[in-house]
């Protein structure tokens, strides 16, 4: 991809995953709000955007390698979500969920953002879980078996308009709304600033919770930059 400010930031991330660690430095979403021009992100973050294009030459005008995901198959690349992502969420939410607890009740007198910020936690968590659930129980088996039909030959009318369409467009809502809440706990945590008087468990759960974003910023990018799009593609290729 010839890198251009016209790209949309998705994109841009898409093709050099390496690219969102400059997108995440001047607060540039890359993952539900990627869809405009590097230049539009950058105007509305008041960001010089020459100044973020000669970032971004550099790092590809760098030897460093990065690992293409848009080369998986779609298949192998849900696997890599449920086996990386998903089991991730699972594995961190219970960890963070007692961490906010304890906060709460020794600091939560000084501190009452604690309160807000556990209560975003706990409902992002509750989303997340029946989330991905769909995503797994649903959309990801149909798309390795829309996958599996280009593998060979299939009849007229063999699937139905909408079989991906519909879900991914839930999904992608449900990436949105986490995406903002995500957003205001970045906010009550004075992007995971701990004060003056936080304790080690205080600062340990901003460093999970920051973890948590990182991840799930990924997590999102992987299916609302690649997968989605590529399994669209997919289907409409079937379909015709």
């Amino acid at each position: 991809m010839t890198l251009s400010y016209q790209n949309t930031v998705a994109e841009t991330v898409a093709h050099d995953y390496r690219t969102a660690a400059i997108f995440e430095k001047y607060g540039i979403d890359f993952c539900c709000h990627g869809k405009i021009s590097i230049d539009e992100a950058c105007e509305k973050r008041h960001i010089m955007t020459e100044e973020v294009m000669r970032e971004l030459k550099t790092l590809a005008e760098s030897n460093s390698s990065c690992f293409n995901y848009s080369a998986l198959p779609l298949g192998v690349l849900a696997d890599h979500i449920e086996e990386k992502h998903h089991r991730y969420v699972e594995e961190k939410t219970p960890v963070i969920q007692r961490y906010l607890d304890k906060v709460c009740k020794v600091h939560g007198g000084h501190h009452p953002e604690l309160h807000a910020i556990n209560q975003l936690f706990q409902a992002s968590a509750a989303e997340l879980a029946q989330h991905m659930k769909k995503e797994e129980l649903i959309l990801f088996p149909r798309i390795r078996k829309l996958e599996g039909l280009t593998r060979e030959p299939i009849e007229t009318n063999a699937i139905q308009p909408g079989v991906l369409q519909l879900p991914i467009d839930m999904m992608m809502h449900e990436h949105a709304v986490e995406g903002d809440r995500f957003k205001t706990i970045e906010e009550l945590t004075h992007h995971y600033q701990p004060p003056a008087d936080a304790c080690n468990t205080f600062k340990v759960t901003y460093a999970l919770l920051q973890e948590f974003e990182n991840n799930l910023h990924l997590h999102i990018h992987l299916e609302n930059n690649i997968l989605f799009p590529k399994a669209i593609e997919m289907e409409n290729s079937l379909l015709n």
